[in-house]
């Protein structure tokens, strides 16, 4: 995979970061001494932490990421090595087998794949976005509280998951990057950005979600092919309860796969 210069060996020898330009709390990389692919902090990241970890994109070109659950490179199964690169990937053919392989009568209607949702316009700051949302989720109380920061050497957002060889959808995609490739196509028509992973969950902020019950239906199906356990299995019911429930005008997107 093609990746930024990788600034994170230095952060061995300075734990601080001051270096970089950066001020980290006590944390740790993960990966090989020559090319970790992963600094992440020892301790809860609190609400402010994605807002103080967002100059290291400026400076050393390391995104921020939350890590929730029992984080551990051991738990986890990280396999940054498995992975290809996302830029090898079209999103709409990624969608469209998933979608001929996994939808059901009920969901697809005997239609094929009814191809990408628009693109919405976007007048926030995706960045801003994505800070807000993180600074939510780690509040007191919402379910991401004990969430790690953490710093990956991605060029967008989007690569992270395979950056770091995220295995959470295994039973669903053993190369990350390919719903990676989705997952740039959104940061392009949706100002999405990758804001926290656990052992088999995806969070995206969302900067311009669709705003109608039509433009939401179009990107329901995008979402059930991207991650089928959504809706499947999920709250919402079927596929046009999870647009109006969980789409429409929504800043979060969370994904889980079984």
């Amino acid at each position: 995979m093609a990746m930024i210069p990788n600034q994170l060996p230095r952060l061995a020898a300075d734990p601080t970061g001051r270096s970089l330009g950066l001020d980290l709390p006590p944390g740790a990389v993960t990966g090989p001494a020559d090319s970790p692919y992963i600094w992440s902090g020892h301790s809860a990241a609190g609400p402010s932490a994605w807002g103080a970890l967002r100059p290291a994109a400026r400076t050393a070109g390391l995104l921020p990421v939350l890590l929730g659950g029992d984080w551990g490179l051991d738990r986890w199964e990280l396999m940054p090595e498995e992975m290809s690169d996302p830029a090898d990937h079209e999103a709409e053919e990624v969608l469209s087998e998933f979608w001929d392989a996994n939808a059901p009568e009920e969901i697809a209607g005997g239609a094929g794949w009814p191809g990408l949702a628009p693109a919405q316009p976007c007048d926030t700051d995706p960045d801003e976005a994505a800070a807000v949302v993180a600074e939510m989720l780690t509040e007191p109380g919402f379910w991401l509280e004990d969430a790690r920061p953490a710093l990956v050497p991605a060029r967008r957002s989007a690569d992270i998951p395979a950056v770091i060889g995220w295995t959470g959808p295994l039973n669903h995609e053993n190369d990350v990057a390919r719903l990676c490739a989705v997952l740039r196509s959104w940061e392009d028509r949706f100002g999405a950005r990758v804001v926290a992973l656990t052992f088999d969950q995806l969070v995206v902020s969302v900067a311009a979600p669709p705003q109608t019950p039509e433009e939401a239906e179009a990107l329901a199906a995008e979402h059930f092919a991207f991650c089928p356990d959504n809706v499947d299995q999920g709250p919402h019911g079927g596929l046009r309860q999870y647009a109006r429930t969980g789409l429409l005008d929504s800043p979060v997107w969370t994904f889980w796969w079984d």
